[in-house]
């Protein structure tokens, strides 16, 4: 079985899903496939007229990096090369020319708010639980989801969720201005809730509306502010301290 999947619905939505629930949908190599599958296919579809990103199953929407697969990684290059690969990939979906949406369907941890944060819109599970906690392992967000948190919500809120390095639930998440709305039930249904009335509007006025954004994007630099935030992650990712919390975070 795929690690991924996407779908394209009749309404012209397409649904990409992270398929490793066993790994609570941990991001790997092959996810990072999926992903640049997807976006390829979102970029050149002319009948897309809205992205979806959810997990597989109730428990996790996604759990960040996996980490077991990454441990490996020692050296500065070593990280940077993984590091940069995926930040290039969130930068693509934050400016892809049509409306995404997290479906937070479970835990979002780490890289999934990273991954949460690179769509526009975010609609979470009221039971669900999200915390930038890249601090706890030494380093800081490692895919630019610092620079992309700072374009969703206030500059203060923004720092809070990455300095405290908590896991919150779904409600506090909204308090932040991170969540948009909350759901009970399918996540299915209420993204196709959510969805119902942007997907009514003619593509050519999605697109343009999501252009504007994408705009306000470009003009505060965030590619490039992403780059170096990433650089920063792989300096970190290099030091005793990082390699020891994760050997820690794997005997537990």
């Amino acid at each position: 079985m795929k690690e991924f999947s996407f779908t394209k619905n009749a309404d012209g939505l397409l649904v990409w899903k992270i398929n490793r629930p066993e790994k609570r949908n941990a991001i790997n190599y092959q996810v990072m496939d999926g992903l640049e599958q997807m976006l390829d296919e979102a970029e050149t579809n002319p009948s897309i007229k809205a992205i979806a990103i959810t997990g597989e199953g109730e428990r996790s929407f996604c759990s960040g990096g996996d980490v077991a697969e990454f441990h490996q990684l020692k050296t500065d290059q070593q990280a940077f090369t993984m590091l940069s690969r995926m930040g290039g990939l969130l930068y693509r979906l934050a400016v892809v020319p049509k409306p995404t949406v997290a479906v937070i369907n479970g835990a979002a941890l780490g890289g999934g708010c990273e991954l949460a944060a690179a769509c526009d819109m975010r609609i979470a599970k009221s039971d669900a639980s999200l915390g930038f906690i890249q601090g706890n392992l030494a380093i800081t967000t490692g895919w630019g989801g610092a620079s992309l948190l700072f374009e969703r919500v206030s500059m203060s809120s923004a720092l809070q969720l990455l300095t405290g390095a908590r896991v919150l639930s779904a409600q506090e998440m909204a308090e932040f201005g991170f969540v948009d709305k909350l759901f009970e039930g399918s996540a299915q249904d209420a993204m196709n809730k959510f969805l119902e009335n942007t997907l009514s509007i003619e593509t050519d006025v999605l697109r343009d509306y999501k252009k504007a954004m994408i705009g306000k994007l470009l003009a505060s630099n965030l590619k490039e502010r992403m780059e170096k935030e990433i650089r920063r992650c792989a300096s970190l990712w290099s030091k005793d301290e990082h390699h020891e919390a994760v050997l820690r975070f794997l005997k537990r």
